[in-house]
């Protein structure tokens, strides 16, 4: 398995998202529920201020595995929240030792 990072970044409407409690708790469960996301949670600037984004950590075989786990996300919507897939861990390790 490869190690993956995923960056969102939202746009000002993604509040309104995560203001609706349903999907709120719909997310969290999906999160939850996903051993392969080990690690995520949002990005602030600065205390108080809305989220600009989210960051995950997943672990995956493939960037095809990590896309479908973030358009399964109730939290994902195309017009709101945009993403970048990073791969890490024993790829970049090994790209760094040549």
């Amino acid at each position: 398995m490869k190690q993956w990072t995923v960056t969102f970044l939202d746009a000002p409407g993604m509040s309104r998202i995560r203001s609706d409690r349903a999907r709120r708790n719909a997310h969290i469960a999906f999160v939850r529920g996903r051993p392969e996301l080990q690690i995520g949670g949002p990005l602030a600037m600065v205390p108080m201020q809305d989220f600009p984004g989210a960051i995950w950590t997943v672990q995956a075989e493939t960037r095809a595995d990590v896309e479908r786990l973030i358009l399964s996300d109730p939290y994902y919507v195309a017009s709101l929240r945009r993403y970048k897939v990073s791969a890490w861990g024993d790829a970049a390790v090994d790209q760094a030792a040549i």
